[in-house]
């Protein structure tokens, strides 16, 4: 009994609390005992992809915060942990397994570079760690490298290839040119792009590729000078299009033809200056689309977010916000982090168009794990309603007719069985 109270007032006398009576207290202790739901970002800090990284970080973590404004999940306080992957899949890999092995995390969520995503999903699929794949968009990671446990949450090469080739070989000439980065994700999306202008009576006169980090395309455009395509399709991304956009107008090229990049994320273009954004390209999302919650959204963006550089959000916040919100309500559905109970809460999972803040609704294909949603065809706006109006939207495409048919044929997940129980 002396023990018992020696040991209440040194409780006292350190300053901890004290709450009575004591069934409150015995409830509000387990509570603050429950261990925290670690979820690693795996995420770009630096490396080509480093701006969009940084952007879609700051989504997931938006949802992280509103999640625990709301009590956590499960009971559980949500703690969000971040380690610059670098824009290499070495990298990707060893953060991945840092991740599930030292630090406990329960799921995985970002990524940008194709490579790096499928580096973390072999990872994540060996351990059984759900991981969600929130911005790279190479047909292969919901094609021949998906996984059970991953989900790919933008739109991929093919599905706004789908939106956009067929009306730019009607308007604009059937002679193309494309313009390559050298890694999976602008192969496998120029090589969707070459299908579909082939299909429709197009040409492809030649393939350009460009290795990643290329800061000085001054061959490149002597090239095509050379050549005089109708259109060049440029699957190029990150630190690298915004150098290619500025020589493309220093050089006046932007209107000798035709320009289509396939997808046009907002860190690469947002502060390049009007003339910088030229040619006819593809998003999932636009903070000015007419649409429920779209308002609301950049609201809470500018409130969460005061001093950022990028004043409005973009395709690649929504991206990293939209899906960690879905993974963290489907958590709570499932009322377990198991693994296998929350990737059958997410496949085959319909999102209203509301919901998502987009033109028609959205669904997750049970064959291959990637989010199938309306796809943006885009250009400039030249006539802006404000400084940071540079998109516009010319029209928009239902998942339905955009989709991968050739990744469901491609992807091959593994079996239930075959995926290790996983939970923390």
């Amino acid at each position: 009994m002396k023990r018992n109270r020696r040991k209440l007032l040194q409780m006292l006398a350190a300053g901890s609390a004290f709450y009575g009576p004591w069934t409150v207290n015995r409830v509000w202790s387990q509570a603050a005992q429950k261990k925290p739901l670690v979820i690693g970002l795996t995420m770009d800090a630096s490396g080509q992809y480093g701006a969009s990284g940084t952007d879609e970080r700051l989504g997931a973590m938006l949802a992280i915060r509103e999640f625990n404004d709301k009590g956590g999940v499960l009971g559980r306080r949500i703690e969000a942990l971040h380690m610059d992957t670098e824009t290499t899949p070495a990298t990707g890999s060893r953060v991945a397994e840092r991740m599930i092995t030292r630090n406990e995390a329960a799921f995985l969520v970002g990524a940008l570079h194709s490579g790096v995503a499928n580096a973390i999903s072999q990872v994540a699929q060996r351990y059984g760690c759900v991981y969600f794949n929130t911005n790279s968009s190479s047909p292969t990671e919901a094609g021949k490298d998906c996984h059970r446990v991953k989900f790919v949450w933008d739109g991929n090469g093919t599905n706004f290839a789908h939106a956009i080739v067929k009306n730019a070989i009607r308007v604009n000439g059937r002679n193309w040119v494309l313009l390559t980065n050298d890694y999976v994700w602008g192969h496998q999306t120029s090589k969707a792009t070459r299908a579909l202008v082939e299909a429709n009576g197009g040409k492809i006169v030649e393939e350009l590729m460009v290795p990643q980090n290329t800061r000085d395309f001054t061959s490149y455009l002597l090239k095509l000078q050379q050549i005089k395509p109708n259109v060049v399709a440029a699957a190029v991304g990150g630190d690298d299009i915004k150098a290619l956009r500025q020589q493309v107008v220093q050089s006046k090229l932007d209107k000798a033809f035709a320009w289509i990049n396939n997808q046009q994320d907002w860190p690469d273009v947002y502060g390049l200056g009007p003339d910088a954004v030229f040619g006819v390209f593809g998003t999932n999302w636009y903070y000015r689309l007419d649409l429920p919650g779209v308002k609301e959204f950049v609201a809470k963006y500018q409130k969460t977010y005061p001093g950022v550089q990028i004043k409005v959000p973009g395709n690649v916040f929504y991206n990293g916000y939209v899906s960690t919100r879905e993974l963290l309500r489907c958590v709570e559905e499932a009322g377990t982090t198991n693994n296998l109970a929350v990737i059958k809460k997410l496949e085959g999972r319909k999102m209203s168009a509301v919901d998502r803040m987009q033109t028609h609704e959205a669904y997750i294909n049970a064959a291959t794990h990637q989010c199938q949603q309306t796809i943006y065809m885009a250009s400039y706006n030249d006539k802006p309603a404000e400084p940071d109006d540079i998109f516009r939207i010319l029209s928009s495409a239902p998942p339905q007719e955009v989709e991968d048919k050739d990744a469901i044929g491609a992807c091959k997940l593994e079996s239930y069985e075959a995926t290790p129980s996983y939970e923390q």
